[in-house]
């Protein structure tokens, strides 16, 4: 008997793309922003640099979405919490690299010294190293979701009763980060960041060096994910979100796949929360409203489920058309996301990536 051969994890169309994406991260937009005058229509203007990086990031968690939604049927709606827990660590971080530079000119943060605190607390001891923060970027996350994994997978619990929980653990812990006491900043958060490695933040250097960095995690985190999703791994994660029953009846125990996979995609959100805070300058309990939850999958949704690229598209689609509309027509937005999502449900239940994949077969069977 032959086994089926495990397709390679992209085509030769695949790699050029891949290569010309890098390029485009790595050397065209550094030259547009850095090199190209201002008068010039060609310049990548600050403001554009900030909006691309932070919609990377976006596109970082609807990828993470898209593995355990699209290819293992299970609908997070709490996948918020560990963007913005990964964002908090690094935020933590960047708050200790202010020194003294604060307001209250104190090796404190500067809330810390308003509410009258006399020493950091012990979660913040590793806060100021950046090796350490890096390990905890995903640590943090992946502990998290793979204690409540193990117990939520382990009791069998699926469906909307999932997604009902994974909600309510998001809430629960923005309520506990809205709290003084927790030493998080409360409803303020974290902001005013002044470095990272002791270097300043607001150069355009830096700026663009963190735009890299985003651009080439997510190129990473594609690879990552079509890696998974083309090996016996990903095929199995199929089958689970097919027919979990017919799975076990043929030897497999779905949960070490379902909290393998659960793991990576929050620790994925992690690092994207990680790299969205030194870009946006801020991170406070908002970033764990379940609204934002909402959102990833509104992203997932919109692009296309079990596609990997559609993800990423409706995360530009999606938050591109945001940035614009809350200017220009602010008091529509919500409208528009709403409409956006009810006609994706009624006319595109493949999202625009699964739309386009069906019209290009189309053509070429013609």
């Amino acid at each position: 008997m032959n086994l089926p051969t495990t397709p390679p994890i992209l085509s030769r169309a695949g790699w050029s793309a891949l290569v010309f994406a890098v390029l485009l991260v790595t050397a065209v937009a550094p030259v547009l922003n850095l090199w190209i005058p201002e008068q010039s229509s060609l310049h990548l203007s600050d403001y554009a640099v900030a909006l691309l990086g932070r919609i990377m990031c976006y596109a970082i968690c609807a990828l993470a979405m898209d593995l355990i939604w699209g290819y293992t049927g299970i609908l997070s709606l709490g996948h918020g919490l560990f963007f913005a827990l990964g964002g908090y660590v690094m935020g933590m971080y960047l708050m200790r690299q202010i020194g003294q530079d604060g307001n209250y000119k104190s090796a404190l943060p500067d809330f810390m010294v308003f509410l009258d605190w006399k020493e950091l607390p012990w979660h913040w001891a590793l806060s100021d190293s950046f090796a350490a923060t890096l390990f905890l970027v995903v640590s943090v996350p992946g502990l998290i979701a793979f204690v409540f994994g193990y117990f939520a997978f382990r009791s069998r619990i699926k469906g909307v009763y999932f997604s009902i929980i994974t909600q309510a653990l998001t809430f629960a812990a923005m309520l506990l980060f809205f709290r003084n006491e927790t030493g998080f900043g409360g409803n303020n958060g974290f902001t005013d960041f002044k470095r990272i490695l002791d270097i300043p933040l607001a150069t355009p250097q830096t700026r663009m060096a963190l735009f890299v960095t985003t651009g080439l995690t997510l190129l990473g985190c594609y690879l990552l994910a079509r890696w998974l999703v083309v090996s016996k791994f990903g095929r199995v994660l199929q089958a689970i979100r097919d027919a979990e029953s017919r799975v076990m009846f043929s030897g497999y125990q779905p949960l070490g796949y379902k909290l393998a996979i659960w793991t990576l995609s929050a620790i994925m959100c992690g690092v994207a929360g990680a790299l969205y805070v030194p870009q946006v300058g801020i991170i406070n309990p908002g970033e764990m409203s379940p609204g934002n939850s909402i959102e990833i999958a509104i992203w997932v949704a919109v692009g296309g489920r079990a596609t990997l690229l559609g993800p990423i598209v409706g995360a530009f689609l999606v938050n591109g058309a945001k940035s614009w509309l809350t200017v220009a027509y602010p008091e529509i937005w919500l409208y528009f996301l709403g409409g956006l999502f009810m006609v994706v449900t009624l006319f595109l239940p493949n999202g625009v990536m699964g739309w386009f994949l069906t019209w290009l077969k189309s053509r070429r069977s013609t």
